[in-house]
């Protein structure tokens, strides 16, 4: 495979992100070895944590947002009665607490006294923005930032074990959760403080983990097997419905065009389809489902 066809990839690449390594240092890492010109990650993940990693490669980078937005399942284990200054076991011990005795019927209900809407304050280690810089690099210098409190949705947390201080979960949750700061914030209420060990994320959206494939196993791919592990862009976007468009129609959306199509819903996101070219982007409705509107579109050449 030519540096040419390389560069013609467009795709999703489900990666196991490897322990300690940052989001960006695999993405560089994964870039590299396809030598496309864009890609990039729909969502970070800490260093401590290991898990799906979705990267997309060029084209796939219009659509990144629809995973973005997606809900995520965690398997997390949290060390209770020790606090650190990142609430995860990267970080320095600021506290610690003794561990009262503490059931597992005591703990399944304090569990879901953290389900459904709740309000979280973002932790000052984090890729969250303030002026343009990361939250993270006012925290290596000391600085805290006055964060405001945001809503996210904790869908379900699935009490696993407990054992010797250590405590095991699975949250499913919308995006911008924070595990660290639920866990934080679930150590508060059990009086003895908590931070994570351990961090795993389990799936984005619709995307199983079954798929994955290690940043290791990758380097040692020849260059037809690297291709051959690239998911179309089509498997992102799945849960979506599917439209069909036939010549002319496909090529006015490929336009940019609105076209009329009775019965979609307003505001209904919808994957666009050519009978001759085959995925063509992504659109969604308007007027009270009376059009159908070109909001992403891929690169004709593609």
């Amino acid at each position: 495979m030519t540096s040419k066809s390389y560069n013609s990839i467009n795709g999703i690449l489900l990666l196991d992100k490897p322990l300690h390594a940052s989001s960006n240092q695999v993405l560089q890492k994964v870039k590299h070895l396809y030598k496309v010109k864009k890609a990039g990650h729909t969502g970070c993940l800490d260093p401590l944590a290991t898990g799906m990693l979705p990267i997309c490669l060029n084209e796939a980078t219009k659509f990144s947002q629809f995973l973005l937005d997606n809900e995520k399942h965690y398997f997390v284990v949290a060390e209770l009665g020790t606090q650190t200054d990142t609430g995860d076991a990267e970080g320095q011990v600021i506290a610690t607490q003794t561990v009262p005795p503490i059931s597992e019927e005591y703990l399944r209900s304090v569990l879901l006294k953290f389900e459904g809407e709740i309000q979280q304050i973002p932790p000052m280690y984090s890729a969250l923005k303030h002026q343009g810089t990361p939250l993270y690099k006012f925290a290596r210098q000391g600085i805290d930032i006055e964060r405001k409190p945001r809503d996210v949705s904790i869908y379900q947390i699935q009490f696993k074990h407990f054992n010797n201080r250590q405590l095991a979960l699975e949250v499913h949750c919308s995006k911008g959760t924070y595990i660290r700061t639920l866990i934080e914030d679930i150590g508060k209420h059990l009086k003895c403080g908590a931070h994570v060990i351990e961090l795993r994320r389990l799936k984005v959206g619709h995307l199983e983990q079954s798929g994955l494939i290690t940043l290791t196993e990758l380097q040692a791919l020849t260059a037809n097997e690297l291709q051959a592990q690239v998911k179309p862009i089509s498997v992102m976007l799945a849960p979506l419905p599917k439209i069909m468009l036939a010549d002319p129609l496909d090529e006015r959306f490929w336009l940019g065009q609105k076209l009329p199509y009775a019965d979609l819903p307003s505001g209904q996101w919808v994957r666009v389809y050519s009978e001759r070219y085959g995925f063509i982007g992504v659109g969604q409705g308007e007027s009270e489902g009376q059009l159908l509107v070109p909001v992403r579109l891929m690169q004709k050449n593609c």
